[in-house]
């Protein structure tokens, strides 16, 4: 069984700033993977082409299950308000996480994560060092019950905040979240927090430890995979943990195999 989580960068490629539906097929599918979570996903977003990006990367590992959460309605960086449940934000453009399993699911779980009450100052790529504060978004953790060959896990897919301290607080909310469900327990997703930190503050065990951000020259492991250390003995031993160049996102793509 093949695990793996992915900053998309909404499909965007460094190389010429373009979200190609194409592209997104080819680099999906050579991450072969059976459970994929998604971070900076965009649906009917003008900048991706009103594409529904977690569906493409579905269909290009032929897994029957899949699904969006929107965090938001509106664009990042431009104006945009908290999705207030799942049936909002349809016919608008959404801005969220996906998470995709080859694995039959038998319950889906959405839970909310509100945004930083302050801003935080961002580094923006570009010439010399810029610095702007930003306002946060709120942010979302999709939850799926599987039945997979080592029996049935739970796997859930976030992307935290970027404001510190703040990262440190959804974290906790997430594994209280997650109690609630079936172990084994997995999180995989764009954590913003180094990988000492996200063990001492989450409990989790790193299923993988591999620097991911930047993409070119990879300095700081910020996507992670974890599993609840109570019941992880039920699944196999980890076999390989790869970072792969893709040719699109400013993130590399963190893939751990099991069995």
């Amino acid at each position: 069984m093949r695990l793996a989580t992915f900053n998309l960068l909404h499909g965007r490629s460094l190389t010429d700033g373009l979200v190609d539906p194409d592209r997104l097929t080819a680099a999906v599918t050579a991450l072969d993977a059976d459970v994929l979570a998604l971070q900076e996903v965009d649906r009917d977003q003008s900048r991706s082409g009103n594409l529904d990006l977690t569906a493409i990367a579905a269909r290009a590992l032929d897994a029957p299950h899949h699904r969006f959460a929107g965090a938001l309605v509106g664009t990042p960086g431009e104006g945009f308000r908290p999705l207030t449940g799942d049936d909002d934000g349809h016919g608008e453009p959404c801005y969220g996480i996906g998470l995709i399993s080859r694995y039959p699911v038998s319950k889906w779980r959405v839970t909310r994560l509100t945004p930083a009450p302050v801003r935080s100052p961002v580094h923006v790529p570009g010439p010399g060092r810029n610095l702007v504060l930003l306002r946060d978004e709120p942010r979302v953790v999709l939850a799926a019950v599987l039945h997979t060959p080592y029996g049935t896990l739970t796997a859930a897919a976030t992307h935290l905040s970027f404001v510190p301290g703040w990262n440190l607080r959804q974290l906790r909310q997430v594994v209280r979240a997650l109690r609630a469900l079936p172990a084994p327990r997995l999180l995989l997703g764009d954590l913003n927090l180094p990988a000492g930190v996200v063990r001492v503050v989450s409990g989790w065990r790193p299923l993988g430890r591999r620097p991911t951000y930047p993409a070119g020259e990879p300095r700081v492991q910020l996507d992670h995979i974890l599993g609840d250390r109570h019941a992880l003995r039920r699944l196999p031993p980890i076999t390989a943990v790869t970072t792969p160049l893709s040719t699109i996102s400013d993130h590399r793509p963190l893939l751990v195999d099991i069995g």
